[in-house]
């Protein structure tokens, strides 16, 4: 096998969630790390160590943050060991579901709305 195949082989991806095959890379050269189809990812980078992980989790999209720069970042739970990641949202990202995940929390508040006229 040459080394263009190999280039070939690491440079796409396909989603364990939804089954979309993508590229790990984005058009300003990034690198991908989770499907631009249903936001979910793979655990493979230990956030708290630096380095890589061996849980191999799938990560759930929880959350949108806003950074002061006004980007966005998508959180990220791992199902199997309950570790919180961060990442930057792509272009290319879905932006139904990226909405979806920003509105929830106005949407559906950990509170009873009546209890706003009370205030």
């Amino acid at each position: 096998m040459s080394n263009t195949d190999n280039t070939l082989k690491t440079s796409i991806f396909t989603c364990a969630w939804c089954g979309l095959t993508t590229t790990k890379y984005i058009a300003e050269g990034a690198v991908r790390n989770h499907c631009p189809s249903c936001m979910h990812s793979k655990h493979v980078t230990d956030h708290v160590e630096g380095g890589s992980s061996t849980c191999e989790g799938r990560m759930s999209p929880i959350a949108i943050a806003v950074l002061r720069t006004g980007d966005w970042m998508l959180i990220h739970r791992c199902r199997r060991c309950d570790e919180l990641t961060s990442n930057p949202v792509c272009a290319d990202d879905n932006q139904l579901i990226l909405m979806r995940m920003a509105v929830r929390p106005l949407a559906q508040p950990p509170f009873p709305l009546e209890t706003l006229g009370s205030l």
